[in-house]
């Protein structure tokens, strides 16, 4: 890893802002997007880019809101690689979130979470806190393939059991869905059924396939060569280049997923489940006398 210090650290808009407080990944995800050259790493992806001075932007920035909302981070790099256990960068960062009376939304796949535990106790008991938990198979020896380098998938319905006995909401994404690899009607149940009894409040999925990008694409192709011979050779005549490869089964999954989820009361659409995620208790709401217009969206 190395070490930077970052000119901003929020985006977004008045409502809900993100922050990203690493660049790359040490998961290994064969599938990962964020690979992709679009978004311009100049170093090797697993050389995680440290934003070191990420607490010290945060609290200089929610200093200055005058309007409590929800801060969210880990979209687009895991705010709970291996390095979290060492830097407690993610940790620094919540107890400023805590500090200011703001919310905190967190996306991840690791158990590494629950080092936080208590922060996250304490940010829902005073405003609003909703853990994201990334589930993609029920199989977690196809789970140690696929995601190589973090916790199982068994592991991870553990830890949103945990924070449902702590009162912590959460919301599953459950993407990507990979063609002739994890797309099928088992295991949507399995992963809906475990997200039940989990007690998780809504499931995000665009559709039941995988998005594939210069950069990803490689890195994935690669990863179907070593663990899947053959398989490669049957997506490029499939799919050729395209950027959307959706599941030839894609219609019959998205109704069992759908279906299941109805059954459950559970979230099934994204836009259901990110209106959950930026609500904000109007009670903790410290609406300026002025309006906001000039709020900038990056700080």
């Amino acid at each position: 890893m190395h070490f930077v210090d970052a000119k901003g650290i929020l985006t977004g808009s008045r409502g809900y802002f993100g922050m990203n407080i690493y660049r790359g990944c040490t998961h290994g995800c064969i599938y990962c997007d964020s690979r992709s050259r679009c978004y311009h790493f100049t170093h090797a992806f697993e050389d995680i880019e440290v934003k070191q001075n990420a607490p010290a932007l945060l609290e200089a920035a929610l200093r200055s809101k005058r309007k409590k909302c929800m801060i969210g981070t880990g979209s687009m790099s895991d705010p709970y690689m291996h390095c979290e256990e060492q830097l407690h960068l993610t940790r620094k960062c919540l107890e400023i979130i805590l500090k200011y009376g703001f919310g905190a939304s967190l996306i991840t796949k690791s158990d590494r979470i629950l080092m936080d535990l208590d922060l996250l106790d304490e940010i829902s008991r005073t405003t609003r806190c909703v853990v994201q938990m990334t589930l993609t198979t029920f199989d977690d020896e196809l789970c140690r393939i696929l995601e190589p380098n973090v916790c199982v998938t068994s592991r991870r319905i553990e830890v949103l059991e945990i924070l449902k006995k702590r009162g912590i909401p959460t919301i599953v994404w459950m993407t990507p869905i990979l063609p002739f690899i994890n797309d099928t009607e088992e295991n949507i149940e399995k992963l809906v059924d475990a997200c039940a009894g989990a007690g998780v409040k809504g499931i995000i999925s665009f559709g039941m396939g995988l998005t594939l990008r210069e950069g990803d694409r490689e890195y994935y192709y690669a990863a179907l060569d070593r663990y899947f011979p053959g398989l490669k050779d049957r997506y490029i005549r499939t799919y050729g280049n395209a950027y959307e490869l959706p599941s030839p089964a894609a219609e019959t999954l998205m109704k069992v997923f759908s279906d299941r989820c109805r059954q459950y009361d559970i979230m099934s659409t994204p836009d259901e489940c990110f209106a959950f995620l930026a609500e904000f208790p109007s009670k903790y709401e410290q609406l300026s006398l002025f309006d906001e217009e000039g709020d900038i969206n990056a700080f």
